[in-house]
Formats: structure tokens, sequence, C-alpha cells
């Protein structure tokens, strides 16, 4: 991106080096840097549970979201003039702020595998707890006009979540019955507690050895016992 819309024409070095104070010693052609120089997980991108995939329609697979980073690069220009440098500021600038995003047709590998837009932002603010100076002290050189270019790039996980086929026919109802079973919609016969009578449930107790039926209040006929000898009580 930075070879074609910004510096199409000119016979300025596109490099990814850590601008060290060794290396810039070295440098004795007009030369644009781009170092990496931070790499962290963008939270507030994050996305959890499981995305379907799907093809005419259907869920073909099942994948994890993937994980967003943030790529922070600081951009130089070196060269043997400062207005030299400030000219190539300016053309990165234009190129940079012509859009948000880099063109889908200059990503490769895993970035045009993942099929999504890379969005980036350039010369903002950086946050509180990064400043530009302190990566000029860790890189042992001095301060010098850059600009803060962080691309936001997704990362695939490509976890395997097996998946069963798809349903391609309705639901049905099956009834069947089973002939050797036996339904039985009133009481059992052998408990006499539950046994029907005209006048309500018969309930049968033995009382000193004979039987007697007698018909409660309740509609219920009692059987109780009879007395030796004949006896009936």
């Amino acid at each position: 991106m930075v070879r074609r819309d910004a510096l199409s024409g000119t016979d300025v070095e596109v490099v990814f080096d850590a601008p060290t104070k060794d290396w810039s010693t070295r440098r004795n052609a007009p030369t644009v840097d781009l170092y990496l120089y931070d790499l962290r997980e963008d939270l507030r991108r994050r996305e959890s549970g499981i995305a379907d995939v799907r093809m005419n329609g259907r869920v073909t697979d099942r994948a994890q979201p993937p994980r967003w980073f943030k790529l922070s690069y600081l951009v130089t220009a070196w060269t043997q003039r400062p207005e030299d440098e400030h000219r190539l500021l300016s053309a990165l600038m234009r190129c940079f702020l012509s859009s948000d995003r880099i063109p889908p047709e200059l990503l490769a590998g895993g970035l045009a595998d993942v099929k999504v837009s890379i969005p980036y932002t350039c010369a903002l603010p950086p946050p509180e707890d990064r400043a530009l100076s302190d990566v000029w002290s860790a890189l042992g050189g001095e301060l010098k006009p850059s600009l803060d270019l962080v691309v936001f790039a997704p990362f695939d996980i490509d976890r395997e979540i097996l998946i069963g086929p798809p349903v391609l026919e309705g639901a049905k109802l099956r009834m069947s019955s089973d002939e050797t079973s036996e339904t039985r919609t009133g009481p059992m016969p052998d408990d006499p507690a539950s046994a029907e009578t005209p006048g309500g449930s018969e309930v049968a107790a033995n009382v000193e050895g004979g039987t007697k039926s007698t018909t409660s209040r309740s509609g219920m006929r009692v059987k109780r016992g009879h007395k030796p000898g004949g006896a009936t009580r």
C-alpha cells in the first residue's frame, strides 16, 4: 500500500527494521521504515460463542470468531535532508488518511483467507500507558518525527468444531400399540378395599372369626364377623 499509493515512481526503499542508532548511521538511501513496536489484543473486539458458517442457507460448519489484535507501527522517513523527510511524511499521511482500511486487493496470506476488512488508524494520540518517547528511549536513538500507525488485524484460531449432518426432512410422528399388554381401567379385583358395589366401595373386615354385611353411612358395605355359637352382632 505504501509503495503503490505513497511512493509510486520513486526510488525510496521500504523496510521494517528497528530504527536503532546503529541502523540509522548505516542508511545512505532514502528510506521509509515501518517498525512494528507493539502487538496486543483489542479486547473491545473480542467475541464469545460459536458462529455458524452457512452455504446456500444451510449451516455447513461452526467456528469460533477470530481474535483481533492491534499492530502498532512506528512510521519514519530517513533521508539526508530534513525537508525531504517532511515531504515523505506528508505523502505517507495522504496515503493513510485517504482511507480507513487496507484495500482488499492488497491483502495476502491469512488476512485474505479471513475475508474481512482490515481497518487502521493513523496519527492518533497514543494511549496513556504508552508514549512514543519511551519507544525511542528503548531503541537508543534520538527522537524523530514519526507517524503512529495502528492496524487492527484478525487472527483466526481455526479450532475445529464437529457438527451433525444437515436436517433434510421434517419431523414425523409414529404411533404403535402393544397387543399383548392389557389395559385396566377399573380397580384391581384382589384389593378388597377398592371393590365397587352399587352402594359404593366394599370394605371387608374379619371380626371374631365370622362375617356380616352392613352398610355404612357413606354407602359402604362392611362385613362383620359372627360370634361362636351362631350369635350375630
